[in-house]
């Protein structure tokens, strides 16, 4: 087991897995999985600030295609459930519609909005483009935000799970 755990730490190491890593992580984090991916976009732009925009790009894919799947699953259990057609408590996304979906990048509510659009059979297309949106402006805006902190601030922060070694400049 303790094979697989190096492993997999090697294999989402952001200097030589990149943007792969950023993509899965951002995929995985829009599906009802408890992940956030701003750690991994914010790293890996650290690292390498010349590609800020193909990052965000990138994150925002993945985490639209997350999205989706939420989309799908709401789908696929309004199928399940056909027999319960009580939908009243939801009249407000159905009144909203699609646009309601900008709010898809909010944690803790965004993934399940995504669901909702599915189990309401809001239109697909408009609801992607709407999920795309405010994933790529959560993007944009939290990791700038994130690189206007001075980066002694994140070394001080990082200081007790670094210990004595010397962290990468």
């Amino acid at each position: 087991m303790e094979a697989l755990v190096e492993r997999l730490i090697e294999w989402f190491a952001l200097p030589k897995h990149g943007l792969s890593s950023v993509f899965i992580v951002s995929f995985l984090s829009a599906t009802l999985l408890p992940l956030g991916s701003e750690p991994a976009v914010f790293g890996f732009i650290t690292l390498n600030p010349d590609k800020f925009w193909i990052t965000v790009a990138v994150a925002t894919l993945g985490n639209t295609l997350g999205g989706i799947v939420d989309y799908v699953v709401g789908r696929g259990a309004k199928e399940a459930f056909a027999k319960h057609k009580d939908t009243r408590y939801f009249g407000w996304l159905q009144r909203l519609g699609p646009p309601v979906l900008i709010l898809s990048w909010l944690p803790m509510v965004g993934d399940p909005l995504c669901t909702l659009a599915g189990w309401l059979r809001l239109p697909f297309w408009r609801c992607v483009l709407w999920m795309a949106i405010g994933k790529f402006g959560r993007y944009v805006v939290m990791t700038s935000l994130l690189l206007w902190v001075p980066h002694e601030w994140w070394l001080w922060l990082l200081r007790p799970l670094l210990g004595d070694r010397t962290p990468l400049h």
